[in-house]
């Protein structure tokens, strides 16, 4: 049943991918951050959490960036701690019910529960939040969405969803790995100091990682130039859609 609810995420993702376009600006208030050069990165664990060292930024432009990932990691992280939380309780309550019938039709309840629930919220999401939510789905399961799908329904369906996941350069089997990749490292760097700030509600990955070893490791360092390139190519398409136009 708990598998249930991603499916219905991810293909209703999909379909607001097709809807929303990347038109994001950078924020420009950068006070709250301070531009730190090499120097110490430390992480002193205390019992239940740790430290984390200040992250270095090669540039101030560079913290922009950052916050504009951070707001979108933001936006997505809610609907992947809401799932598995609200899940959690739903699980409970269908282990209770012995008749198949009620079991059933309790289903099919949750199935309209989730459409009523999701569906508008995650049709306002750009691709990457829903890449994010993606990758956030695989971190608050332990599988992806589409070895979630695949379980329940069967491969021939998992791959069609991919499918369509893949026309918005998206996928469904993507995984999440902050000690090997860039973009997952960024995003656990932005939920560990959101659990301690007490921004995001804190929820445990599923996945065996240990984040203050992972940050030592790459020295806190914020590395956006993905996203850089990103910004530079939307750019790029606009000024020639504008140069276009007043040609036509």
């Amino acid at each position: 049943m708990k598998k249930l609810l991603y499916i219905y995420i991810i293909s209703l993702s999909c379909i607001g991918f097709a809807q929303k376009r990347e038109t994001d600006s950078l924020p420009k208030n950068i006070d709250e951050y301070i531009f730190v050069k090499p120097g110490d990165t430390l992480t002193v664990t205390l019992k239940e959490f740790a430290l984390l060292p200040k992250q270095k930024f090669q540039s101030k432009d560079d913290i922009r960036y950052y916050l504009w990932f951070r707001r979108k990691v933001f936006k997505s992280y809610p609907y992947a701690e809401l799932a598995s939380s609200r899940l959690d309780s739903l699980n409970a309550r269908l282990n209770r019910i012995d008749s198949k019938r009620n079991r059933r039709k309790y289903t099919k309840q949750i199935q309209s529960y989730i459409e009523g629930e999701f569906t508008e919220q995650i049709k306002k999401m750009t691709k990457t939040e829903g890449g994010i939510l993606i990758k956030l789905i695989h971190r608050q399961t332990g599988l992806t969405a589409y070895d979630n799908i695949k379980s329940l329904r069967s491969g021939w369906k998992a791959f069609w969803y991919n499918t369509t996941a893949n026309i918005f350069s998206l996928s469904l089997k993507t995984e999440y790995h902050p000690e090997t990749i860039n973009e997952d490292f960024l995003i656990e760097d932005i939920l560990q100091r959101a659990f301690q700030d007490g921004t995001l509600k804190f929820q445990e990955s599923r996945l065996d990682f240990y984040f203050p070893e992972i940050i030592i490791e790459r020295k806190a360092k914020i590395d956006v130039e993905e996203y850089k390139l990103m910004f530079a190519k939307m750019k790029n398409k606009r000024s020639y859609k504008r140069s276009k136009k007043n040609k036509d």
